[in-house]
């Protein structure tokens, strides 16, 4: 494997997933501070991306999307989506007996990609969208993932440190460190207010022998999150994952149908 990517193809990534995680467009001076990269240097790409329809250009807002072309490709990839059909009747079962939002992610570099969504039919309820990206370490699905690595390799994901996003995002390493030795122990992660300080999450990771390869969550509104609700989601997810493992197994599920890269 390289071990550095090819700069102008990783820009094209990186736009696409960009405006994967931003529904509602950005323009070009938006998606150059995004990614960090000069106007000058990724116009030549945005336009060839447009005209192949891999992304939508807005005359009227100056703001781009992601296109047709981007969904005829990952419509290819849902045909043999087997594995993902089979954990979302999970999923759905889940939310039947919860009445809560049910999520699927996979870990991206240091982010969790939510891949897979079922939602509840409660008015007030969180919302979230398949495509949606967060840092993995204010997040019960990303801690999941970080809970089997060592603390200089987290430390390493997060090179400019953990980043607040409300008043309880753990921002100490040691701190962060702590509890996922805790989750690696129960395999049960949680997450109470720091994304999002009106809601918690509860989640499992799921295996393929010693290889994470996604995880399940619920996420539920604090007032809602009764310590009733909280043991019967951590059942239901401790069910579904022996589940979802043993097909795993039984149909030797390869980690590339559900992640994009570890």
């Amino acid at each position: 494997m390289l071990k550095t990517e090819h700069r102008p193809t990783g820009r094209v990534l990186n736009i696409l997933e960009l405006l994967a995680a931003n529904q509602d467009g950005m323009t070009l001076t938006e998606i150059s501070e995004a990614i960090k990269a000069p106007k000058s240097s990724i116009l030549p790409l945005i336009h060839t991306m447009a005209q192949r329809k891999f992304i939508f250009f807005d005359a009227h807002t100056y703001r781009y999307s992601i296109g047709i072309g981007t969904f005829c490709v990952g419509s290819a990839y849902t045909s043999n989506m087997n594995a993902l059909q089979f954990i979302k009747a999970e999923m759905k079962y889940i939310v039947m007996k919860t009445n809560e939002i049910c999520q699927v992610g996979i870990f991206d570099r240091g982010q969790i990609l939510y891949v897979a969504k079922v939602d509840s039919d409660e008015p007030i309820r969180i919302v979230s969208y398949v495509g949606k990206r967060l840092p993995a370490y204010c997040t019960a699905l990303g801690k999941t993932f970080l809970c089997q690595k060592t603390l200089k390799e987290i430390k390493t994901l997060y090179p400019e440190g953990l980043k607040a996003y409300t008043t309880k995002t753990i921002t100490d390493f040691d701190v962060l460190y702590k509890q996922l030795k805790e989750i690696r122990k129960t395999m049960i992660a949680t997450e109470d207010g720091e994304v999002n300080e009106q809601s918690g999450c509860i989640s499992v990771p799921l295996f393929k022998g010693e290889d994470i390869l996604a995880a399940i969550s619920v996420s539920v509104p604090s007032f809602r999150m009764t310590n009733e609700k909280t043991e019967l989601i951590k059942k239901l997810l401790l069910e579904t994952k022996t589940k979802i493992e043993t097909f795993f197994r039984e149909h030797d599920v390869d980690s590339k149908q559900l992640t994009i890269s570890r």
